[in-house]
């Protein structure tokens, strides 16, 4: 793919800008809205912390007059969105936490709300079960929507984490963008760790010719790769830390062989037998 055809694919990226989102998903935001242009001004955003903070909803619905229903489950982070928001009239906040249930799921609270069914943009960050409420919320049909995925993850990996909200390790974008389009949704465009997909009726209204996963994920740079010797040494290149946790990753944490027993052979003993059985039972455990 040439440079002309590879930029007008990823031509909503010249519009990244951010006001509170965390890296440009704002500005593109606006212009997804804009281009799709049959609005109705609303938009739902779970966690949201306290509105503000890395929010994907706050220039809308400050700069754009946007109504909102912004979902938070912590008591002391919903206080401070309520603080926030206190006095606009277009913004229903709820102190919940959104799961995959029929007691907890998105629908169930939406319902609660006047907010309609295809309302503009749904905003998903809660640090895990993303893909889980997503695929749970089956009765409103968002024109946009833009998704956290775990961007350590490279792009050939189907990874989605178990159906348990007390698991906190994320989805694949590959998994990711598979949901999406078993729920009508095709991708427009990626930024950081966010995913951005809009109801397939509008998708022809971008002139998106390409938007793979190998096309649209631009910057993997939060990758580690991990690769094997011939003699059984582990090596990592890239990223090489735990992201969230800030502890770097050395090789020597993830060898499974001792120095001693890193070799070729080409005709394994009895003693080299015996270790690869013991070091097999050992990983099983």
């Amino acid at each position: 793919m040439n440079q002309t055809q590879t930029k007008k694919n990823l031509w909503l990226k010249d519009h990244g800008r951010s006001v509170t989102s965390q890296g440009g998903e704002d500005g593109i935001l606006e212009k997804v809205l804009e281009v799709i242009g049959d609005t109705d001004r609303w938009c739902v955003e779970f966690g949201s912390w306290d509105g503000e903070h890395l929010s994907n909803t706050y220039n809308l619905i400050n700069n754009k007059n946007y109504s909102a229903v912004l979902i938070e489950g912590s008591p002391s982070r919903y206080k401070d969105l309520v603080k926030n928001f206190r006095g606009n009239s277009n913004v229903r906040t709820v102190n919940r936490f959104v799961g995959f249930e029929p007691s907890d799921c998105l629908c169930n609270i939406l319902k609660e709300t006047e907010i309609p069914r295809n309302f503009d943009l749904l905003s998903i960050d809660i640090d895990g079960n993303d893909y889980h409420v997503w695929d749970a919320a089956r009765e409103y049909q968002p024109k946009v929507v833009i998704i956290e995925f775990n961007g350590t993850i490279p792009k050939c990996v189907e990874f989605v984490q178990p159906r348990d909200m007390a698991v906190t390790q994320g989805t694949s974008l590959l998994s990711m963008i598979k949901l999406a389009k078993s729920k009508g949704y095709e991708l427009v465009t990626v930024e950081t760790s966010n995913a951005i997909f809009v109801d397939k009726q509008y998708f022809d209204l971008f002139n998106i010719d390409d938007n793979s996963i190998e096309t649209q994920w631009t910057d993997q740079s939060a990758i580690t790769h991990i690769f094997i010797g011939y003699d059984g040494s582990i090596f990592l290149r890239g990223f090489c830390r735990l992201p969230w946790q800030g502890i770097a990753l050395r090789e020597s944490m993830v060898q499974v062989l001792p120095r001693w027993a890193r070799k070729t052979f080409k005709r394994r003993n009895f003693l080299m037998r015996k270790l690869a059985k013991f070091y097999r039972c050992r990983l099983k455990d």
